[in-house]
């Protein structure tokens, strides 16, 4: 049964597109556009899941969401690739970045972006709060700078779970070239074909 994929514009569900791509699984993407006045998703993601955010993937008969739970259940259909590395080392970092993704590096970003919606006191706040986020950029510069891909070798899910962050980070949050290494893996992201075809599917996406 082909995989449908409830996608979001401008959101993190782009890498569900761009993994679905990798394993070369088939599926159909149903896209949605966010409210203009508020930007959040629009009511209809909530007849499909009732949280209504995106991604949500539809697949023999059960409803998943959760980037994260996503991606493991498309690993187990993809006979495991793009999984945890056998070697214990590299399979606890591909575990660490699959979940510090969503759960570390996300949270901050999305402060940042609530804060500069906010006039004059918001822009304030973003600057006492920007040295957390250069904390975890220069973390993550640190990673990259001894590996090429965040689970070591190989290109892995950890390397798509991590895009959109890093992503939104080079868009609005501080990194630039002063991070060189992690500049570098976005390029080697982005000039992925797998990454251009899912590009081309998913409609405009500002942070590629």
């Amino acid at each position: 049964m082909t995989i449908i994929v409830h996608h979001l514009e401008n959101s993190r569900s782009q890498r569900i597109l761009w993994m679905l791509e990798e394993l070369e699984l088939p599926y159909e993407v149903r896209c949605y556009e966010r409210e203009p006045r508020t930007m959040l998703a629009p009511r209809a993601l909530r007849m499909v899941h009732p949280l209504g955010k995106s991604p949500v993937i539809e697949h023999d008969g059960l409803v998943i969401a959760e980037t994260g739970a996503i991606i493991e259940y498309l690993v187990g259909k993809g006979d495991g690739r793009l999984g945890p590395p056998a070697h214990r080392e590299a399979m606890l970092r591909w575990r660490f970045w699959l979940h510090y993704a969503e759960g570390s590096l996300m949270p901050p970003l999305l402060v940042l972006l609530v804060l500069s919606r906010i006039p004059l006191l918001g822009k304030a706040a973003m600057k006492r709060f920007q040295p957390m986020i250069d904390r975890h950029l220069d973390y993550v510069e640190s990673e990259l700078k001894n590996t090429p891909w965040f689970a070591g070798d190989p290109f892995t899910a950890a390397d798509i779970i991590m895009s959109f962050p890093l992503e939104a980070a080079r868009a609005r949050a501080g990194l630039d070239e002063s991070r060189p290494a992690t500049i570098a893996w976005l390029e080697r992201i982005h000039a992925r074909p797998t990454y251009q075809i899912a590009l081309a599917k998913g409609g405009p996406y500002a942070y590629a």
